[in-house]
């Protein structure tokens, strides 16, 4: 069971083992801080212990949703901020942001339903904008029967669960419930909270994860991880060929196969209703957020170090609780962007990669 803890202090051994890195100014600094979304906790926390073990470098991440993240960077008072919704060009502009992915994951639909086991139910996305709607309360709705025939679904109302913070998870499912309904895109559309039409709120994907365990007859949405941690019942959703699909990283892997990052405009891509018939409709990569002017480079580069080794040696950690590692050739962009974008006082870059 993953531990409902909203920060960590991740600490390990005092040796430094560069595993590649430049070892500079950076290794003066002993601890990094960030605040942001939770989709992608699981992961930064395995990083983050594993880094510690290998540089004695600490990270210290608040898990308190995008919303918060985003707040905490504008304001200064992170080193890094994360995020699953990604800022449009004009808003980085506008902070002196700029961004870049980490991993690749995916929105899942998750159940509380007596007798119902892992991807046995289904749902399409407009049946899903209808209970997030309101218009259907019923477990036994014949939109539901109709598409689970073989399911025996209950005559009991649907407690609805979302997120009650400000959440990039939330953008990745509003922004995918904008898409395939246009009655949900015209009332309550996308965006890191909305106006809710029904249900109740939990802090986190935590939280959702809880009140769904909790409540029979629930229905929610949380990051994959949450779903493997918590042994929670997933549901299929059928994509925009028309295709059931199960959620799994080569499901969110065939999401991100089209992306084009290098031509995204600071690199803001949305994946959700990828084409493809074997993609997961609800995929979204996160973000980390940090500041193109550096009042303390040793720290930004600090940070940066941070990432790199994570590219370069966390991407099976991250296929273990089934997040979609970047290509080669996306690492390579980004880090092309960090030394292009990322800037001490003087004007010179604060982090050149190791040779």
């Amino acid at each position: 069971m993953l531990r409902k803890i909203r920060g960590m202090v991740i600490t390990g051994a005092a040796g430094l083992l560069g595993m590649g890195l430049t070892i500079t100014a950076a290794a003066a600094v002993s601890e990094i801080s960030g605040a942001g979304a939770t989709f992608p906790y699981p992961i930064y926390a395995k990083w983050a212990e594993a880094y510690a073990r290998s540089t004695g470098v600490k990270l210290n991440y608040q898990s308190i949703g995008s919303g918060g993240g985003i707040k905490q960077i504008t304001e200064k008072t992170v080193d890094f901020g994360a995020s699953d919704m990604p800022l449009k060009p004009e808003d980085l502009d506008k902070g002196g942001l700029m961004q870049f992915p980490t991993v690749i994951g995916g929105d899942v639909p998750v159940v509380n339903l007596k007798g119902i086991s892992p991807g046995q139910l289904k749902f399409t996305g407009a049946v899903l904008a209808d209970i997030y709607l309101g218009k259907i309360t019923k477990w036994n709705d014949a939109a539901l029967t109709t598409l689970n025939p073989e399911v025996n679904l209950p005559d009991s109302r649907i407690t609805v669960v979302h997120r009650a913070d400000g959440s990039g998870t939330t953008f990745i499912w509003t922004n995918y419930l904008s898409k395939v309904s246009p009655e949900w895109k015209t009332s309550v559309g996308d965006g890191t909270s909305v106006a809710w039409p029904v249900g109740v709120g939990g802090k986190g994907n935590e939280g959702v994860s809880s009140y769904v365990q909790r409540i029979n007859g629930a229905i929610g949405y949380v990051e994959y991880a949450y779903v493997l941690q918590n042994k929670m019942t997933y549901a299929q959703v059928q994509n925009r060929e028309g295709s059931f699909v199960s959620p799994s990283s080569g499901a969110f892997q065939a999401a991100a196969a089209g992306a084009d990052w290098e031509t995204a405009p600071g690199m803001y891509l949305v994946l959700t209703d990828a084409p493809g018939k074997d993609s997961w409709p609800i995929a979204g990569a996160t973000f980390i957020l940090m500041h193109k002017q550096q009042a303390k480079p040793e720290v930004a580069r600090a940070v940066l170090d941070f990432f790199a080794w994570a590219y370069q040696n966390g991407g099976d950690m991250a296929a273990h609780l089934d997040y979609v590692p970047l290509p080669d050739v996306v690492v390579k962009l980004i880090e092309k962007k960090w030394q292009e974008s990322i800037k001490g006082a003087d004007g010179k870059s604060v982090w050149v990669a190791a040779n």
